[in-house]
């Protein structure tokens, strides 16, 4: 994750190959309710930055790291496309049960399709920075996505420039003791 990038261009066929990697994530009931937006417009960059809060990072000490990335990839996910997918005939038994959804599958399918994007960036030697939508009525409406699509974020992508490091990192991870359970909690 990187909070600068180079004004160099990401070419089409590049963020082609990244969203056809995110296809590849695993999906509920194979529902593939996940889908993206590619932004390479730089006046549209410049509206949706505004509207995740950049102003914010920016008066934190970053650059305005959204808006100034050549491509970003707004992350979308359906919740009807999951339901109506399991009450189709071949999922309908699973989809009747008292609560059917006791996990938001769509929200954990577009979460994997999210890292599937941010591992497929570094894999075409670019770099990116996530951003959640704190306004999703806001974004679908500048980016003309249906109601029943929520954005979860972008992910700004470009050539990483020098950068100001988070004052996050110094935290340092966990141990990997406090996280990993074995056999039980």
């Amino acid at each position: 994750m990187v909070r600068r990038f180079t004004d160099e261009p990401v070419p089409w066929e590049t963020v082609e190959r990244i969203v056809r990697v995110a296809q590849r994530a695993p999906s509920a009931g194979y529902s593939q309710g996940v889908s993206f937006v590619a932004i390479d417009d730089a006046e549209t960059r410049a509206r949706v930055a505004e509207i995740v809060g950049e102003a914010g990072y920016v008066a934190a000490g970053f650059g305005p790291f959204v808006s100034s990335a050549p491509v970003q990839i707004v992350v979308c996910t359906s919740e009807e496309i999951y339901r109506a997918r399991y009450r189709e005939p071949d999922k309908r038994r699973a989809g009747a049960r008292a609560n059917p959804w006791p996990v938001p599958y769509w929200h954990t399918d577009a979460g994997a399709a999210l890292m599937l994007v941010l591992l497929a960036v570094v894999n075409e030697g670019l770099a990116s920075a996530f951003v959640g939508v704190r306004d999703p009525d806001a974004v679908r409406a500048e980016l003309g996505i249906p109601d029943d699509h929520m954005p979860i974020g972008v992910v700004a992508i470009g050539h990483p420039a020098p950068d100001r490091r988070s004052s996050s990192l110094k935290r340092g991870r966990k141990p990997l003791e406090s996280m990993l359970h074995r056999n039980r909690w």
